[in-house]
């Protein structure tokens, strides 16, 4: 198995870190409707892959999908992150009823410490939008492409909408300032781009699910095997 990268924000998400991610997704009207568009892609994804039976949340953060997830009541569900507190908040603050449904472990993306077509499908949501270079989303992909049986569903933030403009413009303004060694940790990624290394990686695109169409960054995508 392979060495997992360790990026430069891997160690932030403490427990302090963690509670604060926890909250921060229920806090304000924004927020929460947010969540329910999120919800309303994920549960889509899943019905496009096929409702599959086992799968991989990772990055499993504080366990936010973990409901929508245990809505399949047959599904068995691995919730991973790199991050132990995180998993540890996750365990914490979901229902007891559906934390029981779920397999806690402790892994990166880069290397994932689950054998070959371990799993049905793999669940990432919001972690692409942190991995700038194009060597680490080949790595995660390929283990990705490793690890599950027959599809992925991920999210990232892509160009061509109008968030994306502004999200650039304020990247330049933020460039002009910044000290040498400055370090960025989203990014938005030109679609063709990752839908060529997706195809590079072995996967067929199935299905584009854009948060706003030509407006939000946000785009889940399901990916095939073969």
């Amino acid at each position: 198995m392979r060495s997992p990268i360790k990026l430069a924000f891997s160690d932030k998400y403490d427990q302090q870190h963690a509670r604060e991610y926890l909250l921060k997704h229920q806090e304000g009207m924004a927020r929460r409707l947010s969540h329910l568009r999120d919800e309303q892609l994920a549960r889509r994804a899943l019905a496009l892959a096929g409702d599959p039976g086992l799968v991989l949340d990772l990055p499993c953060g504080a366990g936010r999908f973990w409901p929508l997830l245990a809505e399949k009541a047959n599904r068995v569900i691995i919730g991973a992150d790199n991050s132990a507190a995180m998993i540890e908040t996750a365990c914490a603050a979901q229902p007891p009823e559906i934390v029981e449904r779920v397999r806690p472990l402790q892994t990166s993306a880069f290397a994932i410490d689950l054998p070959d077509n371990a799993v049905d499908s793999i669940f990432c949501m919001r972690l692409l939008h942190h991995i700038g270079d194009s060597a680490h989303r080949k790595q995660i992909l390929s283990e990705f492409q490793r690890v599950s049986r027959d599809s992925v569903i991920l999210s990232l933030w892509v160009d061509g909408n109008f968030k994306a403009w502004r999200r650039h413009k304020l990247e330049d303004r933020r460039r002009a300032k910044a000290k040498p060694d400055s370090y960025q940790n989203r990014f938005v990624l030109p679609a063709a781009t990752v839908e060529e290394e997706f195809v590079s990686a072995g996967f067929r695109i199935q299905d584009r699910l854009d948060f706003l169409p030509f407006y939000a960054m946000w785009r889940v995508y399901v990916l095939r095997k073969g």
